[in-house]
């Protein structure tokens, strides 16, 4: 049977499917990472991000209205993450992904701590900051406020497109319903979970119309998957 390439490449990391654009994914980050402090698991057990990309799922860019509706129901859900509705004039929103995505791709030729961090640091940028991440410059400067990442390294990846083909491979493996939505995490077993501990519905209209409902949400989700990821990595 082909290998499954939704997996962990190593039973130590847990595979995270998602775009920096989505309120869902950056509430399942946050929440990934004080998860894993509480657990004792820091420099353990690590985070594969891997695309999830909307913008060619949806063949649109992510539209604003959906994302601003999002804010004040999702962001009460973990303040501490980080949230603001966009300040700046409408033509400086992003209207990629796909740079930042790449970005986070290509730092990991540096490791998993590069990439964790420069994924965290564009989701905040973007969400609580406002910034325009799709733009060069702003990965760089949120790459180099990581303290992590060696800047001119992803700089010399972005502009050769080193890591562009992972992010059009991980989207190719994510079609057809193969990974359910942004935030879905995979384990080495084949253990997953969709928007763990979140169960949401649209009343009044779709995204972008109408505005989101949350039914239930379990913010401890996250650590029974990470004491199963653990026990495969026999930490």
């Amino acid at each position: 049977m082909a290998e499954d390439a939704r997996l962990p490449d190593s039973p130590d990391t847990v595979v995270v499917f998602s775009d920096l654009n989505c309120s869902f994914a950056h509430l399942g980050v946050h929440r990934l990472h004080e998860a894993r402090a509480r657990l004792g698991l820091v420099g353990r057990l690590w985070f594969d991000h891997r695309c999830f990309p909307l913008e060619l799922f949806n063949r649109t860019v992510n539209e604003r209205p959906g994302v601003d509706s999002e804010i004040a129901v999702v962001g009460a859900l973990e303040p501490d993450a980080g949230w603001r509705l966009w300040q700046g004039p409408d033509w400086t929103y992003p209207v990629t992904m796909l740079p930042p995505l790449e970005a986070v791709q290509a730092a990991k030729s540096q490791g998993w701590a590069a990439s964790e961090e420069l994924d965290r640091g564009l989701r905040r940028a973007f969400w609580a900051d406002g910034r325009c991440i799709s733009l060069r410059h702003v990965v760089l400067d949120v790459a180099a406020e990581t303290g992590v990442v060696d800047v001119s390294a992803l700089a010399a990846d972005l502009d050769s497109g080193r890591a562009r083909s992972a992010v059009m491979a991980q989207f190719a493996a994510a079609e057809h319903g193969r990974v359910n939505c942004s935030p879905h995490v995979f384990l080495a077993d084949g253990t997953n979970a969709a928007n763990p501990g979140v169960d949401v519905s649209w009343v009044n209209g779709g995204f972008g119309v109408g505005f989101p409902v949350v039914a239930q949400d379990d913010p401890t989700a996250y650590e029974p998957l990470l004491r199963h990821a653990a026990a495969l990595a026999g930490i």
